[in-house]
């Protein structure tokens, strides 16, 4: 495959801790009622393809584990937060996470599977792990942080992460933090499919 932009194979700390931060520069939607739900899944299913992550409260009990909180599904310039806490998982996004002919990018997704089967017996199709995919391009990293830094030269920052998901009203810094992560994955997906 000649001519094809040759990627790191990994990053260290160091190299990474330098990289500028990169921001989420989209718009971001908190959806919260079922009514909201079927409005965001009628637009988001008008795109052929979607990032797609989700959050879960943090647990410091061992053997306990929380239900999935959160699920991020982003186009280009917009990201759905769907408040799984509040809504469950209306039947309008269990379509489409069923929904075979609309590609969902996201990493590590057999954790979100499992989270999601917490909620309900949906069957997940149409998605892409991008752990598998950036192989083919050489990455040897699975975090998404690297991938990430190794294609575009910018940091995911993590602060967020042990947040947490169920608090009344998510913080800015949650909104753009949950966001960018989802976005991102599409980024990555799409920088990879058109080399």
């Amino acid at each position: 495959r000649g001519g094809m932009m040759d990627f790191l194979q990994t990053i260290n700390k160091e190299d990474l801790s330098l990289l500028p931060i990169e921001e989420f520069p989209g718009r971001v939607i908190v959806v919260d009622t079922e009514r909201d739900t079927e409005k965001a899944i009628s637009y988001l299913s008008t795109f052929k393809e979607v990032g797609f992550d989700t959050e879960t409260r943090p647990n410091f009990k061992k053997g306990q584990s929380n239900k999935i909180s959160l699920m991020q599904i982003s186009t280009e310039d917009t990201c759905f937060l769907f408040r799984l806490n509040h809504i469950g998982i209306p039947e309008a996004l269990e379509h489409f996470l069923s929904d075979a002919s609309i590609q969902k990018i996201g990493l590590s997704l057999r954790d979100d599977f499992n989270a999601i089967q917490k909620r309900s017996k949906l069957e997940p199709k149409g998605f892409l792990d991008l752990q598998n995919y950036v192989g083919k391009y050489g990455i040897k990293d699975a975090s998404l942080q690297k991938i990430y830094a190794i294609i575009f030269n910018k940091k995911i920052s993590k602060g967020q992460r042990l947040s947490n998901w169920e608090a009344d009203i998510l913080s800015e810094g949650q909104k753009k933090y949950a966001s960018l992560d989802a976005w991102a994955c599409l980024k990555i997906y799409k920088q990879l499919k058109a080399l």
